[in-house]
C-alpha cells in the first residue's frame, strides 16, 4: 500500500505540475526533489551524483556537435542546394517539388539529426517555392512536417545517441540499424506524394512542373555531391570504427564550417547564431536528461519500476500482444510529450519488459524512434507542427496536421514491417559488426 501511495503522489504531482504549465524538465526535477525528501532514506547528494554520472558521458558529448553541424547548414542556407539538386532529379514526375523536398530532407537528416531544424529549414526554403508553384498548402505543409521527422531516424540521430547512452548500447549499431528503415520510409513518402498527386492533380498542377533535360539532371549530382561527401565521411568513420560517434560528430561539425566557407555563406552572424542554437538545444536536452535520471532513481528506490515490470510480465499475454501495448502507449504519450522526455521517462519501466520478452535492444531503439516520429506530428503537442506554425503563421496547426495524415499510413506500415521482419533493422549492424 505504501508503494501505491508513493507512486500516486509522484506521478500525480508530476501530472499536476505539467498541467499547470511547468515545462517537463523542471516538473521532473521538482517531483524528484520532493520524492527524495519524503520517500527516500538516502542523502540527497546520492541522487545528484547518480544523475551527474549519467551526464558525464563521452557518448552524450556528440549531441552538441551534431546539433551545431545541423544549425550551420540551416543558418547559412547552404542546404538550399539539396532542394535544388533533388528538384532537378524529380523534375518530370507528378508532385516533383514535394518529392524533391522529401529526398532533400532525408539527406539533411544524415547531416543534422534534429527534426526541429529540418522542419524549420525546409519550411522556410521549400514551402514558398511549393506555394508559388500552386501546390496545395495543406499537403505541402503536412509533407514538410512529416519528412522533417526523418532526421530522427536516419543517422546521425540525437534520439539514438540519448537511447544508446541511457541503455549502454552501441550508438554505432543504432545508427546502422536506422539506415535501411530510413531509406524505406523516405521511399514510402515519395510514393505517397506521387499517388496523392496522381489521384488529385489539383494538389500539384502539372503546368507548374518544369521539364529538366538529361544534362540538367546530371548536374544535380554536383549540387548534392558536397553533402554526400560529408555524410560518407561522418557515417563511414563511425561504421568502420575509425572514429567513435563523438569523434565523427566533431569531424562533421568541422566539415560543415568548411562547406559553408566554400559556398561563401559563412558569416560571423551565422556562426554566432549556430553556436547559440547548439548551446540552447544541448542545454535543454541535458536538463531533461539530468532531472529524468534523478526521478528515475526515486522510482527505482521505492520499487515502482520493478513492480511495473513484474505486473506487465505477469499478464497472460503473448510477447507481441505486450509489444502492441507498448507501441500504443508510445503513440498516446507522443501526443503529449516530446520524444526525449518520453524516452527518459518511460525507458526505466519499459527496458526490463523488453529484455524479458526477448527483444533486441538495438531493434527496439530503432522501433522507438519510428514511434516517436508519429508523436512529432500529432496534436496537441506535436513539436514539428508548432515549428512549422512559427515559420508559416498564417496556417493553423489543424491544417498542418491534416496534411500529415496520408503520410502517417506508410509510417505505420513501416512499424508493422519492422516487427514482422526484424532484420530490416538488424541486418546491417550484424553485417558490419559480426567480427
Amino acid at each position: 500500500m505504501i508503494l501505491e501511495l508513493q507512486s500516486l503522489a509522484l506521478l500525480g504531482g508530476l501530472t499536476f505540475l505539467m498541467a499547470a504549465g511547468i515545462e517537463i524538465a523542471p516538473a521532473m526535477g521538482i517531483a524528484a526533489g520532493l520524492g527524495m525528501l519524503f520517500f527516500v532514506n538516502q542523502p540527497l547528494d546520492y541522487f545528484a551524483r547518480a544523475a551527474f554520472d549519467t551526464m558525464n558521458s563521452f557518448t552524450f558529448t556528440a549531441i552538441p556537435l551534431f546539433v551545431f553541424m545541423g544549425t550551420i547548414y540551416a543558418t547559412t542556407g547552404i542546404v538550399r542546394g539539396l532542394f535544388v539538386g533533388a528538384e532537378k532529379m524529380f523534375g518530370n514526375i507528378p508532385g516533383s517539388l514535394g518529392s524533391a523536398m522529401i529526398v532533400a530532407n532525408a539527406i539533411f537528416g544524415a547531416i543534422s539529426g534534429s527534426s526541429v531544424a529540418a522542419a524549420a529549414t525546409f519550411g522556410r526554403i521549400c514551402f514558398p517555392e511549393m506555394q508559388k508553384a500552386g501546390y496545395d498548402a495543406r499537403m505541402s505543409l503536412g509533407a514538410i512536417a512529416i519528412s522533417g521527422t526523418l532526421s530522427v531516424l536516419i543517422p546521425p540521430s540525437l534520439i539514438m545517441i540519448i537511447y544508446g547512452g541511457w541503455m549502454d548500447v552501441s550508438v554505432a549499431r543504432l545508427f546502422a540499424g536506422g539506415v535501411i528503415p530510413g531509406i524505406i520510409l523516405s521511399s514510402f513518402y515519395v510514393i505517397t506524394m506521387t499517388i496523392l498527386v496522381i489521384r488529385n492533380p489539383a494538389l500539384a498542377p502539372r503546368t507548374a512542373t518544369r521539364k529538366y533535360t538529361l544534362r540538367e539532371k546530371a548536374s544535380a549530382i554536383w549540387d548534392i555531391f558536397p553533402f554526400v561527401v560529408v555524410i560518407s565521411l561522418v557515417l563511414g568513420t563511425t561504421f568502420t570504427g575509425i572514429m567513435t560517434p563523438t569523434e565523427s560528430a566533431s569531424l562533421g561539425a568541422f566539415l560543415s564550417i568548411v562547406l559553408a566557407l566554400i559556398f561563401r555563406q559563412m558569416t560571423y552572424k551565422a556562426f554566432k547564431e549556430s553556436m547559440l542554437l547548439a548551446v540552447n538545444v544541448s542545454a535543454m536536452m541535458a536538463f531533461v536528461l539530468f532531472t529524468a535520471r534523478m526521478l528515475g532513481q526515486v522510482f527505482q528506490y521505492i520499487g515502482l519500476t520493478e513492480a511495473t515490470a513484474t505486473f506487465m510480465l505477469g499478464l497472460d499475454l503473448g510477447k507481441y500482444s505486450m509489444l502492441a501495448i507498448i507501441c500504443l502507449l508510445y503513440l498516446i504519450l507522443g501526443c503529449f510529450f516530446d520524444s526525449v522526455s518520453m524516452l527518459v521517462l518511460t525507458i526505466p519501466f519499459v527496458a526490463p519488459i523488453i529484455k524479458n520478452l526477448g527483444f533486441d535492444y538495438i531493434w527496439f531503439g530503432v522501433l522507438y524512434v519510428v514511434l516517436a516520429e508519429i508523436g512529432l506530428v500529432t496534436p496537441p503537442f506535436g513539436l514539428n507542427l508548432f515549428v512549422l506554425k512559427s515559420v508559416v503563421p498564417e496556417y493553423e496547426i489543424t491544417t498542418i496536421f491534416a496534411g500529415t495524415i496520408p503520410f502517417l499510413i506508410p509510417t505505420c506500415i513501416l512499424i508493422v514491417l519492422m516487427i514482422l521482419f526484424p532484420d530490416l533493422v538488424l541486418w546491417l549492424p550484424n553485417m558490419l559488426y559480426s567480427r
